[in-house]
C-alpha cells in the first residue's frame, strides 16, 4: 500500500518515523536496533534521509590541502531495501534536488523501480556547507518542484532525455516537505504556503512538517494552508526535546522557536537527564493533543532520540 493509503486506512493515529543511513565504513546493526526499538508501535511506514557529498580538506603537511568530495552517509537505497526485506516495512527513501544531477536522479529511480519500492519523500534538501546560497549540481534542479516534474514524467515512461521507456512499473507516489513556523528562506508564510498548493497540484499526495514545539503554530498553519486550498494530508514532524544546549541549537539549527513553557522549564533543570524527561512529558502532551484533534498520522525524528520517542509512545500509542 502507498504511504497515503496507509495514512487514510488507519482507524488510529498512525506511527512512522526517520531514520539515517549509517556512515560510511559502519554497519547496519546499529539502525535494525533502532527498529527493533520501535517496532512495538506498528510503523505504517519508515523514511530513509539521503545526504549529498561534502568538499573536505586534507592537510598535506606543506602547507597545501588538498580538496576531495565525500559522501558521509551513502546507501539510502541499500538501506531501503534492507529494511524492506527485513521487516516487511513500506519504506520511503527521500530523493533530493540538493548534491544530484538530473542522470544521477534517474539512476536512483531506476533503482528503486528494480526493488518494488514506489513511495518516496521529495526535497530541494539544504545547501553545501561551503556554499552561502543553495546552488544546484550540475544541471540539477533548484527547487522541489522541478524534481516532482522529473519524477511524474518517469511515472510516464519518459527519460529526462525524452527518450521513452519500454517497460514501465508500478508509479511512484511521493510526500514533500513544509513548514509551520516558514522556510528560512521563504520571504513570508503565505508564499511558502503557494508553493506547497504547487507542490500539491503537481502531484504531492501529503506533506510532513519541519518539527515543531508549539501545536499551535501547527494548527494555525494547517488552517491557513486549508483556506488556501492545500487539501492533502499535513502530517506533523515530532521530535522529543532532549538536551540542555538544544536550548539554543534547536531555534539557530531548525528555525523554530521553543514555547516560552517549555524553554523555562528547560532551564531549570541541572543536567540532560532532567532535560529528557522535560522533553518527554512536553512531548507526550503534544502527540495527546493532537490525537485529540483527529491527526491521522505522527512521524517522529529519531535521530538521537529513540528511547525517548520509545517512552512517549508507551504512553500515547
Amino acid at each position: 500500500m502507498r504511504v497515503i493509503d496507509l495514512i487514510n486506512s488507519n482507524e488510529k493515529t498512525a506511527f512512522s518515523f526517520e531514520i539515517l543511513p549509517p556512515l560510511k565504513g559502519t554497519g547496519i546493526e546499529k539502525l535494525y536496533e533502532t527498529i527493533d526499538t520501535l517496532r512495538e508501535f506498528d510503523p505504517k511506514y519508515i523514511n530513509i534521509t539521503t545526504h549529498r557529498s561534502e568538499y573536505v580538506y586534507k592537510d598535506l603537511g606543506n602547507g597545501l590541502f588538498q580538496r576531495s568530495r565525500l559522501r558521509r552517509r551513502p546507501g539510502t537505497v541499500a538501506v531501503a531495501a534492507a529494511i524492506q526485506n527485513k521487516y516487511n516495512i513500506t519504506v520511503v527513501p527521500h530523493i533530493l534536488c540538493s548534491g544530484f544531477t538530473r542522470e544521477e536522479t534517474e539512476y536512483v529511480l531506476l533503482d528503486l523501480q528494480f526493488l518494488n519500492i514506489a513511495d518516496l519523500l521529495v526535497l530541494r534538501g539544504d545547501k553545501a556547507k561551503h556554499e552561502s546560497v543553495f546552488t544546484p549540481e550540475g544541471d540539477g534542479y533548484h527547487h522541489a518542484i522541478e524534481l516532482q516534474e522529473q519524477i511524474n514524467n518517469f511515472n510516464k515512461g519518459i527519460f529526462v532525455d525524452g527518450s521513452e521507456m519500454k517497460v514501465t512499473s508500478t508509479p511512484f507516489s511521493y510526500g514533500v516537505a513544509c513548514y509551520p513556523e516558514k522556510h528560512e528562506e521563504a520571504p513570508n508564510i503565505d508564499t511558502d504556503i503557494h508553493w506547497l498548493k504547487k507542490k500539491m497540484e503537481q502531484g504531492a499526495e501529503y506533506a510532513v512538517t519541519q518539527l515543531f514545539y508549539d501545536n499551535r503554530k501547527y494548527f494555525d498553519f494547517v488552517k491557513r494552508t486549508r483556506k488556501a486550498g492545500v487539501t492533502i494530508p499535513i502530517i506533523p514532524g515530532i521530535k522529543p526535546f532532549k538536551k540542555l544546549s538544544q536550548i539554543s541549537m534547536i531555534p539557530k539549527t531548525f528555525k523554530v522557536d521553543l514555547p516560552e513553557e517549555l524553554a523555562k522549564e528547560a532551564m531549570k533543570c541541572k543536567n540532560d537527564a532532567e532535560a529528557q524527561q522535560v522533553g518527554i512529558e512536553w512531548c507526550v502532551q503534544q502527540c495527546k493533543e493532537l490525537m485529540a484533534h483527529g491527526i491521522p498520522s505522527i512521524h517522529f525524528y529519531s535521530i538521537g532520540a529513540v528511547d525517548s520517542i520509545r517512552k512517549v509512545a508507551r504512553q500515547v500509542y
